[in-house]
């Protein structure tokens, strides 16, 4: 009975305490992170899901607030989310470089051709 309790007690804590800020932006790309591009407005995850898809996440610093992010892979077109500017946005990579285009807080970074 007692050991049920505690159970209970520490799920229900669980439940509270809820996910860190991190693990939710973490959480929305799947695959492994494989590249972290710094920028003064903000940070951009560029996350890979095996050998063919690649999806990045903007997280911009406090005084930027809002930003966009555009990803492109050789020989396509640019692809963005439209109902969530910052992300996450997937493009089908294949063993093709992408460029990511990321504004927040009036800057632009661009990262040029990258993960061939």
């Amino acid at each position: 009975m007692a050991l049920g309790v505690a159970v209970l007690t520490t799920a229900g804590l669980l439940t509270l305490a809820g996910p860190s800020a991190s693990a939710e932006a973490a959480a929305s790309c799947a695959g492994r992170k494989v590249r972290t591009l710094t920028f003064d407005s903000g940070t951009v995850r560029v996350y890979r899901k095996g050998s063919r898809y690649v999806c990045a996440v903007l997280v911009p610093r406090k005084q930027a607030r809002k930003g966009t992010l555009r990803i492109r892979a050789w020989g396509g077109q640019w692809v963005r989310n439209g109902k969530h500017p910052a992300g996450p946005v997937t493009v089908h990579a294949g063993r093709r470089a992408v460029w990511i285009n990321a504004r927040a807080g009036g800057e632009t970074y661009d990262s040029g051709w990258i993960l061939r």
